[in-house]
């Protein structure tokens, strides 16, 4: 069956195209209603979306076979992230597509409110030529504002320069260093809402973005401020912002985005004095249609005919080139939980994870582990989107660290966990890239190839084990490919993995288990890992 990848939005018939070629069987419903997306939602592996659907908790729930969300944009409020990663789910956008759009249209939206265009269009197609009151001001040598100084926000500073503004800008996660102090001076909010003639948004919507501009501190600016928002409906509180502009507590406002879209008739905002209003056009461009619409389903056949993450946003690591260079430890990571998860007899409470060496991305490596040992343990998707969530929701403590010490092997991952019964380490390294090694069980060095059907046998130290061993499996015709014997100098026991060239019967596990020397025996089996 082919993969289906459900369109709810409009997209570029070149998107739409390329994701056919590349096999993907489309269903493309951009005006579909909440019925007809129930009909398509349970069968589809991706869905993507641009601004105008919203993905609940509820359509989550339902598309059973969900694998990845596609934005075809840069805003993802209109999806619940957090649903969609505790089902495993990967969302991913398009951050650069919507870019150079938004920002030339604030500038479109500051320039209009600068010198009363929609005013003074309005006027004359009602018959009236008001030029007198419709004076506005230059832009050169205002102070400007930005709030949010991420890759729209640049571009929006890169294009105000030219008209030599005077640039404040504020984001908690930029410092100073990051530009030219001649150009941008970075700012405290309170300083850039006191400061400034135009204040323009370009932050994410969030429990700290909601209301940013509410009535307090739209108070704290400029009698003749003017604010700009081509960001997300919300930011600015829309009463407060309301009332300020009829009251004449600031100068101006222009709004691309709103709370609830479309507007209605009975909205404050249509009748407020001096406001410049737009049907969310900041990415409706023609360019930017294309390159978003292009971009994410490049994005979503990357995903599923390549394997690539590209632009994801609730994985746990964004670089591409280090995950690739812990393609290996994923794999042996993979293969070390799976024996651990088959080691454990009872429920496990805490797993520890400590990498060394070449292995430096200790969380996504942890990861790809604690989700392979739960994978073993319950029935729905585990994968590293997820697997945390998860295994709090089972009261599984869990941690990871990275130590710089040193150690006799290029790379090292050693894993402890913690059952009500025992506790069980093993540790395991990559040889030459592509060489998976474990390397010591339960203190025991060792040197094990994890593939295929393997008895791991706890045994008495003493002389005749491996013989009796050998005796019983072959009375079974089952035939030993390798015998590995692990000890601790003179201890009282060892610890044997006995490969095997077949998988054994519980009754020859059984036998083995009853034979004098066995203090415990279990059979794993290690699928391969492509």
């Amino acid at each position: 069956m082919s993969t289906k990848i459900l369109i709810t939005d409009p997209l570029s018939d070149k998107g739409i195209e390329f994701l056919k070629e590349s096999g993907l069987e489309v269903i493309y419903k951009p005006k579909a209603s909440k019925d007809e997306i129930q009909v398509h939602i349970s069968n589809i592996e991706g869905w993507i979306i641009r601004s105008g659907t919203k993905i609940s908790k509820e359509n989550i729930n339902d598309a059973k076979k969900l694998q990845i969300i596609g934005r075809a944009g840069v805003g993802t409020d209109n999806i619940d992230i957090n649903s969609a990663t505790l089902k495993g789910i990967v969302v991913m956008n398009v951050p650069d597509g919507n870019t150079v759009s938004a920002a030339e249209h604030t500038l479109a939206m500051m320039l209009s409110l600068s010198r009363n265009i929609q005013l003074g269009h309005m006027g004359l197609i009602n018959g009236n030529w008001d030029r007198h009151k419709l004076v506005g001001n230059e832009l050169r040598g205002k102070v400007l504002g930005v709030v949010g100084l991420g890759k729209i926000g640049r571009e929006v500073i890169k294009r105000s320069l030219s008209y030599d503004m005077n640039i404040l800008g504020f984001d908690p996660f930029v410092s100073q260093d990051s530009f030219d102090e001649n150009e941008v001076k970075v700012v405290t909010l309170d300083e850039l809402t006191k400061s400034s003639d135009y204040i323009t948004l370009h932050v994410p919507i969030n429990n700290v973005t909601q209301n940013l501009f509410d009535s307090g501190r739209i108070s704290m600016m400029k009698k003749t401020s003017k604010i700009i928002n081509v960001a997300r409906g919300g930011i600015i509180n829309e009463d407060d912002l309301v009332e300020a502009l009829n009251n004449e507590t600031i100068s101006g406002a222009a709004l691309d985005v709103f709370v609830n879209e479309p507007l209605t008739e009975e909205n404050s905002l249509l009748k407020a004095k001096n406001i410049l209003l737009t049907p969310h056009l900041g990415a409706s461009t023609y360019e930017a249609k294309e390159g978003v619409s292009l971009g994410v389903c490049k994005q979503i056949v990357e995903y599923f005919c390549n394997g690539k993450l590209i632009n994801a946003l609730n994985i746990p690591i964004a670089d591409t080139a280090v995950m690739k260079k812990m393609t290996p430890y994923y794999k042996l990571s993979e293969k070390m939980g799976s024996i651990l998860a088959q080691l454990s007899s009872s429920a496990i409470k805490d797993i520890e994870i400590i990498c060394y060496g070449k292995a430096f991305d200790s969380k996504s490596i942890a990861l790809v582990l604690l989700k392979s040992i739960l994978s073993r343990m319950i029935d729905q998707r585990v994968n590293m989107i997820n697997a945390d969530i998860i295994a709090k929701e089972r009261n599984i403590s869990f941690s990871h660290t990275y130590k710089n010490e040193d150690i006799p092997f290029l790379s090292l991952i050693k894993c402890i966990v913690k059952t009500d019964n025992d506790s069980i380490e093993i540790s395991g390294s990559v040889f030459d890239e592509n060489h998976i090694r474990i390397v010591n069980i339960m203190g025991f060095d060792i040197d094990l190839n994890p593939t295929g059907s393997m008895l791991f046998v706890i045994n008495k130290d003493i002389p005749g084990v491996i013989g009796n061993i050998g005796s019983l499996l072959g009375e079974h015709n089952v035939n030993i490919a390798e015998y590995l014997l692990g000890r601790i100098d003179k201890g009282d026991i060892a610890y044997g993995i006995i490969k095997l060239d077949c998988k054994i019967n519980e009754d020859i596990l059984d036998s083995l288990k009853k034979l004098k020397e066995i203090i415990d025996a279990k059979q794993i089996i290690i699928d391969e890992i492509k």
